[in-house]
């Protein structure tokens, strides 16, 4: 009974941890969405939109396909800001891994845009107000050496030609979190 009990525990701890990119990256495009109604703008600066992942993250966030100026989460419990931050790094102060990057699936979408758009980057592509803007988070959250629970919003729809490695949906819709690799089931 262990055998199927245990394996089964460790996968719904790491479901549970997935929650934490899903919150975040909604918090984040729900900002983001007031700013263009407020401003007619989307913002790739974290301080402009007015938000940021609470202490404790698991997963690192990016917000710019530009040079990451990330704020820095370091494990002696310090903050380095930046002026601009486009990015948040995990928390190393309570979580000892080294910040993530994205397993990379979201270059395979078919999405829903116009020319000038490069929705395969986090950040802002295409002219605004009719733009769209990415989010990524990124985490190990299975603490093994393969694999990166890697999840993405945009403002445009998207689709896989086939489901990514943990996921069977095939569709990104636009303010919706979507998991393009599942690293509870996929390593």
């Amino acid at each position: 009974m262990a055998a199927i009990a245990i394996p089964n525990f460790v996968k719904f701890q790491a479901r549970t941890k997935q929650a934490e990119a899903k919150s975040n990256l909604r918090m984040w495009f729900t900002a983001q969405r007031a700013l263009l109604n407020e401003k007619g703008i989307y913002s790739e600066n974290l301080s402009s939109v007015g938000i940021r992942p609470e202490r404790g993250n698991r997963y690192a966030y990016y917000f710019s396909s530009k040079t990451q100026d990330c704020e820095q989460r370091s494990a002696d419990g310090s903050v380095t800001a930046p002026d601009s931050p486009n990015c948040v790094t995990v928390d190393e102060g309570k979580f000892k891994v080294p910040t993530a990057t994205p397993t990379a699936r979201v270059a395979e979408f078919v999405w829903n845009t116009r020319e000038g758009d490069d929705p395969t980057n986090p950040g802002i592509s295409g002219s605004c107000p009719s733009c769209n803007i990415n989010g990524y988070a990124a985490a190990n959250i299975d603490n093994e050496s393969a694999g990166i629970d890697s999840w993405t919003i945009a403002t445009k729809d998207g689709r896989l030609s086939t489901p990514s490695c943990g996921n069977d949906e095939v569709a990104l819709v636009a303010g919706s979190p979507f998991n393009t690799f599942n690293d509870v089931d996929c390593d």
